[in-house]
């Protein structure tokens, strides 16, 4: 299995798990021509598509996936919010649900973050084994077993972000906005630490902040606390060993 991304970042964020038969895709808020280019323009790989929420860095191209014939999969929120409450390719799903999109199987739990209903998701196959997906989330309540591969927000440094607001550089409602809404790198490592990581094949930080995060401090602190293989998403990396196990 191989795990590619397409953007991560407030720009815009979407991924792609896929095999040589089909794929997986996370997120779509990215023009819908830069999606149909990581998939080669084969469309009909697509199993369908897993939504967090409605906000347009997630779901930019919701319209377009819908239009062409990709199932989406989101809470009944998120597709409300986003305009298409009835579509009949919008699959409304609950905190809780597992489904099946291809030979992937889903787990949907919910997420906090400030809009309707947002959702994150367990991603079960037999290549890449139990994947956690979690963005946009200020903290997660939940702990999992078993997993194999972890993509995990690690949005900004609260370090950094309260130096930014004394030197005038973010505005305090930025500032309070980002803390209420997304994980940061202090969060992200307490919620891998709350998780059995024995089994984990990579940990993969999304959606880093521009401007108030680190690359290389990240990567290094959560290297430091894990003792995994450790990616910052940035557009175009391909992860070719998204596999259940290294081997």
């Amino acid at each position: 299995m191989k795990l590619k991304v397409i953007n991560s970042n407030s720009a815009g964020n979407a991924y792609i798990l896929e095999n040589e038969n089909e794929a997986l895709l996370i997120e779509c808020g990215v023009r819908f021509d830069l999606i149909k280019q990581a998939l080669n323009f084969n469309l009909s790989k697509v199993a369908g598509c897993i939504l967090t929420h409605e906000h347009g860095d997630h779901a930019k191209a919701l319209p377009e996936m819908l239009a062409a014939g990709i199932s989406v999969y989101s809470s009944q929120g998120t597709f409300e919010a986003a305009g298409f409450p009835t579509h009949h390719r919008a699959v409304i799903t609950f905190s809780g649900d597992e489904f099946k999109v291809g030979k992937f199987r889903i787990k949907a739990f919910d997420i906090q973050h400030d809009v309707a209903e947002p959702l994150g998701f367990l991603i079960m196959h037999e290549e890449c084994g139990k994947v956690l997906f979690l963005t946009d989330s200020y903290y997660c309540k939940y702990t999992f077993s078993g997993l194999n591969n972890i993509i995990i927000e690690a949005n900004y440094s609260k370090q950094i972000l309260d130096r930014r607001l004394n030197d005038g550089a973010n505005p305090q409602f930025l500032r309070d906005r980002v803390i209420t809404s997304h994980m940061s790198l202090d969060t992200c490592k307490t919620m891998l630490g709350a998780n059995d990581l024995s089994q984990v094949n990579n940990i993969v930080l999304i959606h880093l902040s521009d401007s108030n995060s680190n690359e290389k401090q990240f990567k290094h602190e959560v290297e430091q606390q894990t003792g995994k293989l450790v990616h910052v998403a940035s557009a175009g990396l391909v992860i070719e060993n998204f596999n259940k196990t290294p081997f």
